[in-house]
């Protein structure tokens, strides 16, 4: 018995020293013989996967890749025009800081934006704001393709502006029926948002007529939760279809980036604008010459008046079409052809879809008694630069 045991052990030890050997000489032997013992182990976890090409639950992937590649990024360029030095006409001061004032006058100014192609002829529905001055304008497309534009026409009293291109196959969206649209759609953001390539974005219409806003003359948001920041000007709301809701415009925001708060200006407004810039080459709108001024608690309590609605005429142009007609200020203008004034803002947006050289009859109130008045629209003139800054 003790004679089998020395040698079970002798046998041990010959068996460690030759694996000893084996795994300091042919390290990869010895692995080759352990890996069929590790390799089981690891597909022994158990795991579920998807079936390829299985469907992904409330997912907007199709109304995304429908409405993107309408979606153009806009870049634009403008020559810096700094004024002018009064010592560049000096020869001393020129030869020393000349050649600084002339590295000036090439200095350049490139800004960044969005748009969005309405239609196969070239025509992209863009923000004023994105292409005002610029000297340059250049169009990326979604598949890779780039073209110069120029603009056709632009409404600084709705931020609106329509560029063109030439390019074959374009990619046109399809114009959504806003008017159908409620609170609580869910909505598509998509642009280019601080110049990191095309983005989409999800949220809900948080509310539809905006407006006493400040932002434009002539508003009617539609808000929107779905993030927009800063390059999503011009780009495209869409709903859960693809269609084109609206033209995303402007943020509230304290920090610059998206505070969930973001407006669209409704596609009816665009389509109309659109419509008129590129058969006018402008936006026609009429005007009668008043400077309206919205019914507060305390101009009513001060004025003894029973009604709260209604725009107060607090000036009227000299010789202009309400001045001739009889208006005063101090008059309530209270109905535009028999439509109700409730503010300034509905005022502004009756009398602006007025014909220009046509008769409108308007009703105010006059110390307590309604007074009809017919008044020769005129047409309204482009607002001054200073105003759009």
């Amino acid at each position: 018995m003790r004679r089998f045991w020395l040698l079970f052990a002798q046998t041990v030890t010959v068996g460690l020293a030759v694996w000893f050997i084996v795994a300091t000489l042919k390290p990869d032997w010895a692995s080759g013989t352990l890996s069929s013992r590790v390799r089981p182990a690891a597909s022994s976890v158990q795991m579920q996967e998807a079936a390829p090409g299985a469907p992904t639950p409330n997912s907007y992937r199709d109304a995304a890749r429908q409405a993107m590649p309408s979606v153009v990024n806009i870049f634009t360029t403008t020559e810096a025009r700094p004024q002018k030095n009064p010592f560049m006409d000096d020869p001393f001061f020129k030869k020393f800081f000349g050649d600084q004032f002339e590295d000036q006058q090439d200095d350049k100014q490139s800004s960044l934006g969005s748009g969005v192609i309405v239609s196969p002829q070239g025509y992209i529905l863009t923000n004023n704001h994105v292409v005002e001055a610029a000297d340059e304008i250049e169009v990326a497309l979604a598949d890779g393709r780039k073209a110069s534009a120029k603009v056709v026409g632009t409404d600084p009293e709705t931020d609106l502006a329509v560029i063109k291109i030439d390019l074959p196959n374009l990619p046109a969206i399809t114009l959504a029926h806003v008017e159908q649209a409620t609170v609580g759609d869910i909505v598509l953001a998509i642009g280019n948002p601080f110049g990191v390539g095309q983005t989409v974005t999800m949220g809900i219409i948080s509310a539809l007529g905006r407006n006493h806003l400040g932002i434009n003359t002539f508003e009617n948001f539609i808000q929107t939760d779905a993030a927009i920041n800063p390059g999503n000007s011009g780009g495209a709301l869409v709903d859960t279809n693809g269609n084109l809701l609206g033209i995303n415009t402007a943020i509230y925001s304290r920090t610059g980036g998206n505070l969930g708060i973001g407006f669209a200006i409704p596609v009816s407004t665009a389509k109309n604008v659109m419509e008129a810039i590129i058969s006018h080459g402008q936006v026609v709108r009429g005007w009668i010459g008043v400077e309206p001024q919205d019914i507060t608690p305390e101009l009513a309590e001060s004025f003894g008046l029973t009604k709260k609605t209604g725009a107060i005429i607090a000036g009227v142009l000299k010789n202009g079409p309400a001045d001739k007609a009889g208006m005063k200020p101090g008059d309530i203008l209270i109905s535009v052809e028999g439509k109700p004034v409730s503010d300034t803002t509905e005022m502004l947006n009756l009398i602006a879809q007025l014909t220009p050289g046509a008769k409108a009859k308007m009703t105010v109130l006059r110390k307590a008694q309604e007074t009809t008045l017919e008044i020769v629209v005129g047409k309204r003139p482009p607002p001054k630069r200073e105003e759009r800054e």
